[in-house]
């Protein structure tokens, strides 16, 4: 619109606000990580009978191990981080799959059909992490180290489970416990350095690069 001045006419042109570009989202990897490894530890707890308390890993796979999965699996999508988005995803869902049938369908089954069922979660698990467990090897070897003590602490459950070995559960118990330290620790060294922006703890180059050169994380 024109304003008079002086016997000029001046024109005043209003601009549309510039939108600003979005801002690029924070690595949900930690994040995701520490999610799993807390839900891990509390469920291997258990099976490795070190508790005496009540199944107080359920709580933690609804909100922390399942819900902060899935959140991060999204945040990794806006990343374009397929591995990422799919192993927070997938297990995201496992906590939350895992803990709704606690709680809504194994009271109404007996023992064995309990430790039956939990077998045939555990193997479509361990199908699943089997690939997972070696495309991880892409990533960094601290993640790797996840993968695979995860493919052990499967392995080992859902034969337990079928053979309804409370001996065999134990063990599982303890290397998931370990699962769980692996993931803790490449969740702190993540975040760490990110932080600095330089590698303050070591998670190893990535193996799948080293076997097969021009490969990256994605």
């Amino acid at each position: 619109m024109g304003r008079e001045r002086g016997g000029t006419v001046t024109h005043h042109v209003e601009q549309e606000p510039v939108p600003h570009a979005p801002t690029a989202v924070a690595d949900p990897a930690p994040l995701g990580l520490a999610a799993f490894a807390l839900t891990m530890f509390l469920l291997s707890a258990k099976n490795a009978a070190w508790t005496d308390g009540t199944d107080a890993w359920l709580g933690y796979a609804l909100a922390y191990g399942g819900l902060v999965q899935i959140l991060a699996a999204m945040w990794e999508f806006r990343n374009r981080s397929v591995f990422g988005a799919t192993a927070f995803g997938s297990y995201g869902g496992f906590w939350l799959g895992l803990g709704l049938y606690v709680a809504l369908v194994a009271g109404g089954a007996t023992a064995a059909q309990q430790a039956n069922d939990l077998g045939w979660i555990l193997l479509a698990f361990a199908i699943f992490n089997t690939y997972m467990m070696l495309w991880s090897a892409q990533v960094n070897q601290a993640v790797f180290a996840v993968f695979v003590t995860l493919e052990a602490t499967e392995i080992i459950l859902f034969i337990g489970n079928f053979a309804t070995s409370p001996t065999t559960i134990k063990i599982g118990g303890y290397i998931g416990v370990l699962t769980a330290v692996c993931a803790w620790y490449a969740s702190a060294a993540w975040l760490i350095n990110s932080m600095l922006g330089r590698t303050f703890l070591p998670v190893g180059k990535p193996l799948l690069h080293q076997l097969i050169p021009g490969t990256t994380r994605r």
